[in-house]
């Protein structure tokens, strides 16, 4: 009988197929003296150059290389969760598949791991990314952290080693929009950060631009926190109370006969205004009835095309 593997390496895989004979290779060789039961799970999220030959060719040579393709581009963090759906280790690395995470840092992530810790995140030092992709990112996870009201690390994304037990417990949360690092957030356990090196892009380039960075961060907010809702409430409520100053205003000054005719400009700009915050209400609410509606479908997170040394 087989035994269980001690460790998983997830890797969802696009754009990438030019250093996956190198990832895999660093990934083994930085494996081997930490333990021989090890799985590396390479999850094709249907990617436009040749990953899945790649993949396929990995597979034959190496039997811990397993691979899953799926049927179409179903986004990273539904590849994570095909990948963790599958993975049967004690401990499970997920990292990217661009050698921007470094295999060489799993055995120290695991070591840290092993002083008592449920789920070891990497933290990015010093990012090797271009200056652009960093402002966007810090600007991002600050928005997120004050929509969601919980603390957000623009150093800290999919890169760790987390235990079994919080892999199960992830594994369990099926709602449509998936971002791995927040679900990792919300289950809990004992948490440890550890810095590590980031290594420059040297194969292909992110497939993040930025309307998709601008429709994960809506989907993100939208699946996580109903702040938005709220401070659509609180907004609304200051102008009625603001409205109602200002019309005992106009109310005081007509009395005093300083007012002979009613302005039409304010007239104007008072509907035009209110009609503005009305609708904003109501796409607000529209965009998470949408959410609902998308959630109540029930529709797979995934779909499976082929499996290899699964």
């Amino acid at each position: 009988m087989q035994k269980k593997p001690e460790i998983s390496v997830v890797i969802p895989v696009y754009g990438c197929s030019a250093c996956l004979a190198e990832l895999t290779a660093r990934i083994r060789d930085s494996l081997k003296p930490v333990t021989s039961r090890f799985e590396i799970i390479l999850v094709n999220d249907a990617s436009p150059d040749d990953s899945w030959s790649a993949i396929r060719d990995l597979c034959k040579k190496n039997k811990r290389v397993k691979g899953v393709s799926l049927s179409r581009n179903f986004g990273q963090h539904h590849a994570i969760t095909a990948g963790l759906d599958l993975c049967a280790g004690e401990w499970a690395v997920v990292m990217d598949c661009d050698l921007q995470d470094r295999p060489e840092e799993i055995p120290n992530l695991y070591n840290k791991a092993k002083e008592g810790y449920d789920i070891v995140l990497a933290r990015r030092s010093s990012r090797r990314d271009s200056w652009i992709k960093k402002t966007a990112s810090r600007a991002f996870y600050r928005i997120l952290a004050f929509l969601t009201g919980s603390e957000q690390d623009e150093t800290i994304a999919n890169f760790g080693i987390y235990g079994g037990k919080v892999i199960r417990e992830v594994v369990r949360l099926r709602e449509s929009v998936r971002y791995f690092p927040t679900m990792v957030k919300w289950v809990g356990f004992k948490t440890a950060t550890l810095d590590v090196r980031h290594a420059p892009r040297t194969h292909g380039k992110t497939s993040y631009n930025f309307r998709k960075m601008l429709r994960l961060s809506l989907d993100i907010i939208l699946a996580y926190s109903d702040k938005p809702l709220r401070l659509i409430v609180t907004a609304g409520a200051w102008i009625a109370f603001l409205s109602i100053l200002f019309g005992i205003f106009i109310m005081i000054k007509w009395f005093r006969g300083e007012i002979e005719v009613m302005g039409y400009a304010s007239l104007i700009t008072s509907l035009w205004f209110l009609s503005g915050v009305i609708l904003a209400t109501l796409g607000m609410t529209g965009l998470y009835i949408g959410k609902i509606f998308e959630t109540v479908k029930n529709r797979p997170l995934y779909i499976v095309a082929e499996k290899i040394n699964v």
